[in-house]
């Protein structure tokens, strides 16, 4: 599965941005998605993740209410909405794909390259 992840930039806090992941696979629906995030010196960490179908999704606390994932199966597409951002929201984000995604255990995840999200104060 190759990952391809659009949309990061430069936003002020309290914007608004939408990233994308456009995934290159015939089973696209075989795979849960999700997005993870990186900052310099820091461990990958878990922001949300969704079921094959779309039925279910899951969020770290630190975006619940705020972040909102989608896919569109037809499309082979994930996307993040990210509303209220703050400044510790700024990472690179890696969108990543897997039959099923463990926060815990990211063996077996597929990778896109990541995106630069910077919030600014």
């Amino acid at each position: 599965v190759q990952l391809q992840a659009s949309g990061g930039g430069l936003v002020q806090v309290g914007g608004s941005l939408r990233l994308s992941c456009a995934a290159s696979t015939r089973t696209f629906d075989h795979y849960f998605m999700g997005w993870f995030r990186q900052t310099p010196g820091k461990e990958r960490e878990f922001v949300a993740a969704i079921s094959w179908s779309g039925g279910s999704t899951y969020y770290a606390d630190s975006v619940k209410g705020r972040f909102a994932i989608a896919r569109d199966n037809a499309k082979n597409a994930v996307y993040l909405q990210m509303n209220g951002l703050k400044p510790e929201d700024t990472a690179v984000y890696y969108c990543a794909a897997a039959p099923i995604i463990n926060p815990k255990d990211t063996s077996g995840t597929y990778w896109g390259q990541g995106t630069q999200v910077t919030v600014s104060s």
